[in-house]
């Protein structure tokens, strides 16, 4: 079986290489093709496999090439993992937000939208080039807005992409490990968008078991949620929020601490990544060793803003990984009949009322030999319908304003998001990242019409 990896020169491409060689199965991937618009970062990568590989019987064929039509041609998989504009995008995508006083941050708020805007032509191309080259493939889209850029993805390629994200995954396995379950033996009840849902009901022998961990002072406390969010707070409402939820519900607070900072998080990424990469030349020893010492530390510090100066990470959180989990999951459900039920980006149809058909949704599903199948859930209520419904109208917007090339709709997009708070606002956002990120100005062609 042939897997495409796009993005293959990124940082996280081990970890899904290494998913890969514990997988015995007869019907395992045993091809896999890198493909990086970066030949060095490519090449070390590939001597991160290498290193990986070795000591193991038969472990899958790693190719790398710069281009996209040798990668994808006859793929029966593709990951898209894929950056436009660079960790530099990134830290612009932060900076001109926090410039103008909101949020800098990279997939939630108008850095995000940024982010959207250069990437959905890119994805657009990819899905076209899998659609003439390898028909029958099944793309999981890696690629952040996850959400935004798998809706744009279906436009060609239909229910063949599935967008998948591990914090929905992860919020849930830490609530039924606090409780003493295992998660295999829970089913749950989440809900929402990529980076913007609620696990809203843990259930066990036929019970919601949820409210007795809302209920447990210190097992809530110990929890990744419990502490960005606090106890009150999140009993409050009733229900865990994923954890980017942070930015929406503690937006002064993350802003403060992001500007107190002396790097936001898109700099620090620049310059570790910079210097894994530089630091590595053609013959340097221990390049396997030195990429897990840089993840671990990579992962330690995920989310730093939101908690307190002296307050870590637990371990677990901090050896992370996820990602490749469910994309591993996902290969095996629709190639050799393992079932999996798992949370994922997939097409609406009428799993969230309020939410139009062929928008993408973040919430469980079965996942068989046809795809994923969204389980029904109960509506969202209140305020969690009404930020779902504002995000995915502005998800829309982005979409439009990048394919058509309008400003006019980028605008729209960043005026109505529920953290910009002011149409002129929108205008200088616009203005910022069209001057700092040249693959965002692209979109809007060189007269800017």
């Amino acid at each position: 079986m042939r897997l495409a990896m796009l993005g293959g020169g990124g940082f996280r491409t081990p970890l899904v290489y290494g998913a890969l060689l514990r997988d015995r199965h007869e019907s395992r991937v045993d091809e896999v093709w890198l493909h990086d618009v970066d030949e060095a970062r490519l090449a070390t990568i590939t001597r991160v496999l290498t290193e990986m590989a070795a000591g193991h019987d038969d472990p899958p064929r790693v190719h790398a090439t710069t281009d996209l039509d040798t990668a994808l041609e006859g793929s029966d998989f593709v990951f898209s993992a894929i950056r436009v504009g660079g960790l530099e995008g990134r830290t612009a995508d932060e900076r001109v937000a926090l410039d103008l006083g909101l949020l800098g941050q990279e997939t939630t708020g108008p850095g995000g939208l940024a982010y959207g805007l250069r990437t959905v032509p890119v994805a657009m191309h990819v899905a076209q080039r899998v659609a003439a080259l390898a028909p029958g493939a099944w793309v999981i889209n890696f690629t952040n807005p996850a959400g935004m850029i798998t809706e744009a993805m279906q436009a060609v390629l239909g229910d063949r992409v599935v967008g998948i994200c591990d914090s929905p995954i992860g919020l849930a396995r830490r609530a039924a490990a606090t409780l003493g379950l295992d998660p295999a033996a829970t089913t749950v009840d989440y809900v929402g968008l990529n980076h913007l849902g609620w696990l809203r009901g843990l259930h066990h022998d036929g019970r919601d078991v949820l409210p007795d961990l809302l209920a447990d002072d210190a097992g809530l406390a110990a929890m990744e949620e419990g502490q960005l969010f606090g106890l009150d707070w999140v009993r409050t409402l009733g229900m865990l929020p994923n954890e980017y939820l942070y930015y929406f519900y503690f937006t002064r607070d993350a802003i403060r601490s992001i500007t107190a900072a002396a790097q936001t998080r898109g700099e620090y990424l620049l310059d570790q990544q910079q210097g894994f990469y530089d630091g590595l030349g053609a013959g340097a020893p221990g390049v396997l060793a030195e990429w897990d010492r840089v993840r671990l530390e990579r992962n330690a510090t995920y989310m730093k803003e939101a908690r307190g100066q002296d307050e870590e990470r637990a371990e677990v959180d901090v050896q992370g990984g996820g990602y490749e989990g469910v994309a591993l999951a996902i290969m095996a459900a629709i190639s050799r009949g393992e079932p999996a039920s798992l949370i994922l980006n997939v097409r609406n149809g009428t799993t969230v009322p309020g939410l139009p058909a062929d928008a993408v949704v973040e919430v469980p599903c079965t996942v068989d030999a046809d795809g994923p199948h969204p389980v029904p859930t109960s509506p969202l209520l209140g305020h969690p319908l009404g930020l779902v419904q504002q995000v995915k109208a502005v998800d829309r917007l982005v979409i439009e304003a990048s394919l058509t090339g309008s400003p006019r709709r980028a605008v729209e997009a960043f005026a109505l998001h529920p953290l910009v708070d002011s149409v002129t606002v929108a205008r200088e956002l616009l203005a910022g990242y069209r001057a700092r990120i040249p693959a965002v100005d692209a979109v809007f062609g060189p007269t800017g019409a």
